[in-house]
């Protein structure tokens, strides 16, 4: 699996997978989702998990991967908004959150300044009118609480052996690869979005990837380029930005 979505090939190997059936054994819980959207074995149309996999496949290359906590990461975060879609602003604040290692001035004064439109294909992304900043930061760490819930259902082999149980036709799977250790790294991306600003931590300034620390999983690299992922997939940049 890791092979597959740490290379730079991620979305081409998700849809491989959904074309041969292999998708239902070894992801059952976005196999759930794909089917939920009525996709076809063959199907071209696109959705947020596979854009969200696309714009992660443009920052990497076979000899520039990612760790395997930044892929899972992305398939957690998705879940959360899968269960509980929310409004555009609360997902880029909750991205500038796990970038900016929780700060939450540095949210607001990021936040508030965004001007270009989100992309509206998506049914996971639904307009609240969200006025206050308080309402803002609430809607945020309840997405937060979503987030690591979805990575602990992730991680349970009864949860995921139910995933597809509304389509009966679908091959039975209860195959976990994520382990213990590996679930706990992936928290720790998290962590700070509920924790509030830790201390002494740096974020980065611009979009410059440091591909080595990235590729052994440095908290700070990984949230850097999760945070860059969520918020080009929502807010799709315009090209000469």
């Amino acid at each position: 699996m890791n092979y597959m979505l740490a290379y730079g090939s991620a979305e081409a190997s998700l849809r491989l997978l959904w074309k041969f059936g292999l998708l239902e054994i070894l992801l059952p819980i976005q196999a759930s989702y794909l089917i939920s959207q009525g996709f076809r074995r063959r199907d071209r149309r696109s959705n947020m998990l596979l854009t969200l996999f696309s714009t992660l496949d443009n920052l990497l290359a076979p000899n520039r991967p990612c760790h395997s906590s930044l892929w899972i990461a992305i398939l957690a975060f998705h879940k959360a908004l899968v269960d509980r879609p929310r409004d555009p602003l609360v997902v880029a604040a909750f991205s500038i959150a796990v970038h900016c290692g929780g700060s939450l001035s540095d949210v607001l004064g990021i936040v508030r300044k965004i001007s270009q439109p989100h992309d509206t294909r998506f049914p996971e992304l639904i307009d609240q009118n969200i006025e206050s900043d308080e309402a803002l930061l609430d809607e945020m760490m309840d997405l937060a609480t979503y987030v690591e819930a979805a990575l602990q259902e992730m991680t349970d082999e009864h949860f995921v052996s139910r995933a597809l149980i509304e389509y009966p036709q679908a091959p039975k799977s209860d195959l976990v690869f994520i382990s213990w250790t590996l679930a706990q790294k992936v928290s720790a991306i998290f962590e700070c979005v509920r924790r509030g600003k830790e201390k002494d931590f740096r974020r980065k300034r611009g979009r410059k990837i440091d591909y080595e620390s990235l590729a052994l999983g440095k908290l700070r690299e990984v949230r850097h380029i999760f945070a860059m992922v969520v918020f080009d997939t929502v807010f799709p940049p315009h090209p000469k930005d």
